[in-house]
């Protein structure tokens, strides 16, 4: 096991520095014209350009200037560890930017994400043992319809009807728990969980009641229940656990997913997120903000295909064996 996780994380660090060098190349040499004016955005003073030129070794070969790049990114650089630079349209480091950001973009991954496999794991296990009844028919109905609805017609049509309408739920905005109380904090972040959560609730639901199915058909399945087990245990520890293990691949990408920005979600419900901070990037033609964003998005891709792949190999010991 040990041998395995060496192995799996070389790999992964390999995977980083390809991201890197990728990332490099897209937002450093295909474009064309100077790195600098595309760097500076709408702050495009002479001394901006010059600042820009000299913190990315721009006057250097494009080889230089990518060790430049790659050890910063590894090493750190004056803003600390991380070296994430600074945005030169905000002036401000973007390690501060980042990681103030992302806490917001946590707190909505990490919520909408024990939503939906809360609902989607319970829908897709009554299903799958009640196949083909009327509730198995109207539980996959009902996710049918969630999937077809997207969170950019989902989000407004929640805010009219639970906020505006009803006044049931707080609207918009960003309520810090230390600011404001559990009660508060809470309250406003249930749309958002709620309608991020649903289109992969119905996902998973699906997706569980058709493991499950295939894997109750199995032959130690029908061993379990002739040594007498009871069905929840025959269900929930034989069953449930090989179905699982697809789901967790999934999961973990869908959750390095969101926290990488929600996009759609942050900006309807106006949450200053890493989803939100990319669409004012790209507003102000903030390139170095965008290609730090870019970095993180796929790092924690990278991380969670990690973690996927270790949590995977403890479910199923045929992974690490083979």
């Amino acid at each position: 096991m040990i041998r395995y996780i060496i192995r799996r994380v070389l790999w992964a660090i390999l995977v980083l520095l390809i991201v890197v060098f990728l990332t490099y190349v897209i937002f450093f040499l295909l474009p064309t014209g100077d790195p600098a004016v595309r760097l500076a955005g709408k702050a495009r003073t002479p001394e901006i350009l010059a600042q820009i030129r000299e913190h990315y070794g721009l006057d250097h070969p494009w080889y230089v200037q990518y060790l430049l790049f790659l050890k910063r990114a590894v090493l750190g650089d004056q803003y600390g560890w991380p070296g994430l630079g600074q945005s030169f349209t905000t002036k401000v480091p973007l390690k501060e930017t980042i990681f103030s950001r992302i806490a917001v973009t946590a707190q909505l991954a990490l919520g909408a994400a024990f939503v939906w496999i809360v609902i989607g794991l319970s829908i897709g296990i009554l299903a799958a043992l009640r196949p083909r009844t009327l509730g198995d028919r109207t539980a996959m109905g009902l996710a049918v319809l969630a999937i077809s609805m997207p969170v950019f017609f989902l989000g407004p049509l929640a805010l009219y009807i639970f906020w505006f309408k009803l006044e049931w739920l707080p609207g918009t905005g960003y309520y810090p728990l230390g600011e404001y109380g559990f009660g508060e904090w809470f309250g406003h972040w249930i749309l958002p969980w709620v309608v991020l959560s649903v289109l992969y609730a119905a996902f998973y639901a699906r997706l569980t009641r058709s493991n499950l199915m295939e894997t109750m058909t199995e032959d130690y399945i029908r061993t379990a229940r002739a040594k007498g087990l009871s069905e929840t245990r025959v269900v929930l520890r034989h069953g449930l656990r090989a179905g699982l293990t697809p789901i967790v691949t999934v999961f973990g990408l869908d959750l390095a997913a969101l926290l990488g920005g929600a996009i759609i979600t942050e900006t309807i419900f106006n949450l200053p997120g890493i989803g939100q901070l990319t669409v004012q990037s790209v507003g102000t033609q903030d390139l170095s903000a965008i290609a730090v964003i870019t970095l993180v998005a796929a790092t924690f891709v990278v991380v969670a295909n990690l973690i996927v792949d270790i949590v995977y190999a403890f479910l199923d010991p045929r992974v690490r064996l083979s």
